[in-house]
This record gives structure tokens, sequence and C-alpha cells, in this order.
């Protein structure tokens, strides 16, 4: 249980269905101006379409992963994670199929709807897995292969992209996600850990439980029941517990805000500014993810016994800052393929997060707060297209009270340096003592 080799299952199913989830990243961008504004490098309704779509995915995901994650504590990591996988396949067959305007809009309902519990589910799940399998101990190295493996399947479907006609990569796409349903159904084993275990001690009582809870445990003969499902102002209290969960929340409100900049209005800035194109952004993220995957999977297991979470987490946020800086101030098409390689810095920040959080709670808790956590950086994904695609559109046009094209990629840039206050306060605070607080708390 303690050898990461342990979770190859789990590898492998992170890394098809990332693949079919990112595979189609580089080209979407391209097929909603075609279907919207068809030959034109600008756009504006195009940019607040992909915003609305962001901001409603980003709603439903706060409100359903910390629902998700506590569910997978009381049915399994295994169940769970079928769900999101299994959406996946739905959206992609529609633009395999045909894209024309009708089914263009066909798809982006159904990407809509099912993107509320796919996005997030595949990346929150899979920690929470892992968190099972590994004691605390090795347990950033496992977030951190389980994030670095997402990151070279986003690496691998970059470059496959460039040699798949459109049609081709949305079957491919579709190809992937039935493939990981089908590999994790046979060879996937589940972590299945039920909330009301009778011979738990002391130390392993869930965050959640009160009273009554376990009165009604007592008589439920260990059977997972809806009735389990904490309601919100538990979770509220959840992340209040501890010094080091509020911080961290505040953390993945800021890191998601920037995060929710640089998944669509950072594109439109590169096509509106560069003319990139479908080709152009294959290599960015080639270069990208190049770096990360490395990071994640080669450099953080290295790090995590060397230098702590929240150290890295602090560097890893001025990386991104850094980034967006020098992104914003860009004066030629190639200047952002240099400064690709700083996300392999930046987003160390997010399994070093993960990791800190899962520290936090105790085995039948990793679901609900993976989830918690996942649910704020939503909440983000919210609010960050109404503030970063308006301004993305106001700097890229005439109107624009001032010429800074980049201006909205520095105020991404000044999330995440915000970010890092928060960051440097877990670090005076410690983190060494804070499960025991917490479990004195009663929700």
């Amino acid at each position: 249980m303690e050898k990461i080799s342990s979770l190859k299952h789990l590898f492998v199913t992170v890394f098809l269905s990332n693949f079919a989830f990112n595979v189609v990243t580089p080209a979407i961008t391209d097929i909603t101006m075609d279907a919207i504004c068809p030959s034109q490098d600008k756009c504006s309704l195009a940019i607040y379409l992909s915003g609305f779509q962001q901001a409603i995915m980003g709603l439903g995901s706060m409100l359903l992963m910390p629902l998700i994650g506590n569910l997978s504590d009381v049915y399994g990591r295994k169940a769970l994670l079928t769900i999101p996988v299994t959406l996946l396949i739905f959206p992609s067959v529609i633009m395999a199929y045909r894209r024309t305007t009708n089914y263009f809009y066909a798809y982006y309902v159904i990407r809509t709807l099912t993107g509320m519990i796919s996005d997030t589910g595949i990346q929150c799940i899979p920690i929470a897995y892992a968190a099972d399998c590994m004691s605390e101990e090795n347990r950033a190295s496992a977030i951190a292969t389980v994030t670095g493996v997402g990151s070279a399947a986003f690496l691998c479907s970059t470059f496959v992209v460039r040699f798949l006609s459109t049609a081709q990569i949305f079957l491919v796409s579709s190809i992937s996600s039935s493939a990981a349903v089908l590999y994790m159904t046979i060879f996937l084993k589940d972590t299945t850990r039920h909330i009301n275990k009778i011979n738990y001690d002391a130390l392993n009582q869930p965050i959640l439980a009160n009273d009554d809870d376990k009165s009604e445990s007592d008589s439920s003969e260990g059977t997972p029941s809806p009735i389990n499902i904490p309601p919100f102002y538990h979770i509220i209290s959840l992340l209040k517990s501890s010094t080091t969960l509020l911080l961290a929340t505040f953390i993945s409100f800021l890191y998601g805000l920037g995060e929710g900049g640089i998944q669509t209005p950072f594109l439109y800035f590169l096509r509106g500014r560069f003319q990139y194109n479908k080709d152009n952004f294959s290599i960015l993220m080639l270069i990208c993810y190049g770096g990360t995957t490395f990071s994640q999977l080669i450099l953080l297991p290295k790090l995590a016994h060397i230098v702590r979470e929240e150290t890295i987490l602090s560097l890893a946020l001025i990386a991104g800052f850094s980034n967006m800086l020098i992104d914003s101030i860009a004066w030629a098409a190639w200047v952002p393929y240099v400064v690709a390689l700083f996300p392999m810095f930046l987003f160390l920040s997010k399994p070093a997060l993960q990791s800190i959080v899962s520290k936090q709670v105790g085995p039948n808790e990793q679901g609900i707060a993976q989830g918690c956590i996942s649910g704020v950086s939503s909440f983000a994904n919210i609010l960050s297209p109404f503030i970063f695609s308006p301004l993305t559109d106001l700097f890229l046009s005439e109107r624009a009270p001032f010429d800074y094209p980049g201006f909205s990629m520095f105020c991404i840039g000044l999330a995440w340096l915000l970010a890092i206050i928060p960051s440097m306060m877990i670090s005076w605070f410690g983190t060494s003592n804070s499960r025991h607080i917490i479990r004195d708390v009663l929700c």
C-alpha cells in the first residue's frame, strides 16, 4: 500500500480520462470562432459565450464537488470516479459526428452540463484515492504523481492533436474516455471507506460526525445512507475548523481565480493579439505541459522530502505571477513560447495545496476535504470569466482606456501574487498540530 506503484491502475485511468478531456482543448477555440464568427480573428460573442460556459460549470462544480467527494467517502472512490469519466464521452461524440453551427450549440449545452461534474471530478477523486493508499510521509509524492500523470496526458494529447483533423480529435477523445471507463471497471480496485464503521478509535472519527451520528451508526450496521451527506453549514464548519484549512481555502479561491483566467481569456488574448491558431496553441501547450510533467513527476516527489509543501506553494505562486506579467507585456508572438516553461513551477502549487489539505483530515474525510477545496476553486472559476472576459475584450478593442492589451493577463497574475500572503501564513502558523485541534470541533 505504501508503494506508489500500487496505484498503477489509477494512473492509467487518470491518464486516459485526462487525455480525452485535454485533446480537444487546442481545437475548441478555433471551432467556437468558426461556428459563431467565421473568418474573424476577434469575436466578443465567442469570448462571452465561453466565459458564460466556464461560469456555469464552475457554479455546478462548486455545488456538486463537496457532495461527490462526501459520497466517495461513503460509497467508494471507484463508484464515484466512474461518473465523471463516463460523462466525458457524450460531448465528444456530438462533435465527432458533425460540427455545424447547430451541432456546436448542442455540444455547448451538453458540455456545460457534464462539465459541472467531469472537469473537477476527474481531478479531485483520484487525489482522495491516492490519499487512501498512502501514509502522510508519502502522500505529497503520491499526489504529485497523480497530477503529473494528468499533465503527461495533456502533453501527449497536445502532441497528438497536431497530427489529427478536427473530426479525428473528437473521435480520439470519445475512444479514450470510453477506454478509461472500461479499464477502471475491470482493473481498478475500490477503496471504499464507510463513514459508519463500528470499531473506529477516537483518532479516526470523522470531523463531521456528532453524537447523534454515532448513535445512528450503531444501529445502521455500517450501511451508508444519503442521511450521512452533511448540510452546507457543516462544510463551512469544516473549512473554519483549522487555521490551515481556512488559509488553504483562501489560496484555493485566489488560485482558481487566476486559473479560470488562463482557461479561456488567455487563449482569446493570444488569438486577438498575435493571431494564434490551433497549431500555435498546441506548440504552446506542448512546451508548458512538457515542463509541468517533468516537475510534477520527477521534481516535486524529490523536493517533498527536502522542502516543506508550504514553501513549494509560495515559490510556485511567485512563478505564476512572473509568467503572466511577462505575457501581459509580450511584444512578439514568440514571447509566450519562451515563458511557457514558467508553469512547470506554477502547477506545483495545486498538488502542494492538496497535500497540505490531505494531512489535515482523517482517512474517511479525504473525499469531502478535497471536494470542498475543489468547490471553492470552482466558485472562483464562476467569478473569473465575469472579471477577465470583459477585461480581455475591452483592452483588445479600440475602447481600451489606456494602451495595455495585456492588462487582463496582468490581473490574472495579480491573483496569484495575492495568494502568496496566505501561503506564507501557513508556514508561520505551522500544520503539525492542526489535526488534533480540528478533531475537537463538533459541527
